[in-house]
């Protein structure tokens, strides 16, 4: 079980939506926020920067959004449950346009897009999961 799920156990709160949901949206918005800052670092190291400035943005963009909700998903007292569900589906917004992004540069070689848009894909699976 990942940390994520031990301290939702270990709250003496109940948590806002289901428990397995809840701790796979936090572990591939933390997991997704890391893909995207790598991401943006290696695109910072390509030859050719500018064809990658909108996919470096989107990446920062979605790694800034990604850990804001993992961070507000992982406080379950006294939690907004309206607050949350809007930051999870700004959050799989974000996801979805970094991983279209991304996706489009995997396709020509560079393997951290290819990676990037395969964790971002994943939250985007996870946040929807989570708000149904």
């Amino acid at each position: 079980m990942s940390y994520a799920g031990q301290m939702l156990q270990a709250n003496p709160k109940e948590p806002m939506f289901d428990s397995a949901k809840l701790e796979a949206c936090i572990e591939a918005a933390f997991d997704c926020a890391q893909a995207c800052v790598a991401c943006a670092d290696a695109c910072l190291g390509e030859q050719d920067t500018g064809m990658l400035i909108r996919c470096i943005r989107l990446n920062l963009d979605c790694a800034d959004i990604c850990t804001a909700t993992g961070k507000v998903l992982s406080r379950q007292a006294a939690g907004e449950p309206t607050l949350a569900r809007a930051l999870v589906l700004a959050c799989a917004e974000a996801c979805r346009l970094c991983g279209d992004e991304c996706a489009r540069h995997g396709e020509h070689g560079m393997g951290h897009c290819a990676i990037c848009a395969e964790a971002c894909r994943r939250a985007v699976a996870a946040c929807l999961a989570l708000v149904g």
